[in-house]
């Protein structure tokens, strides 16, 4: 039975060097990218102009995700690697740990950190949340 990975990307560099990692180091592994859509992002959002302001940020988040999944495709099959691409709606930190036992995987891949800055201070790194918290093996590239 293949190795099951988790690699959470956002579009950042240290995302693609963990993706990059991954794809090298594990070959043979199944590997799979999870974008996540922070919902309270909609909420601020909404809050400064109106639900149709937050439909748009959705849409436009959903558009993301899939764009920083096709980039995905493109670096894995640099490596002879095909991904499966997932993305969800939620926290980043609970929704990586929550997809992890919910579908069997073995390790998670990240970038140390996506985030900079004050949305970093505010919100602290996801990264950090999931090492201390991952019943899994947790690899973070820098």
């Amino acid at each position: 039975m293949s190795e099951t990975m988790l690699v959470p990307i956002d579009g950042s560099v240290p995302a693609e060097r963990a993706l990059r990692y991954a794809v090298a180091t594990f070959p043979t592994a199944s590997i799979t990218t999870l974008y996540v859509v922070d919902p309270v992002e909609s909420v601020i959002a909404s809050e400064a102009g109106g639900l149709s302001e937050a439909e748009a940020w959705y849409e436009t988040e959903r558009e993301r995700g899939t764009e920083i999944h096709d980039a995905a495709a493109e670096i894995a099959a640099e490596y002879g690697v095909e991904l499966t691409a997932v993305t969800e709606v939620g926290r980043p930190a609970p929704t990586i740990l929550d997809y992890c036992e919910e579908h069997g995987i073995d390790q998670i891949v990240m970038g140390s950190h996506g985030r900079t800055g004050i949305e970093r201070a505010v919100l602290g790194s996801v990264a950090e949340r999931v090492v201390r918290r991952s019943r899994k093996t947790v690899t973070v590239v820098r």
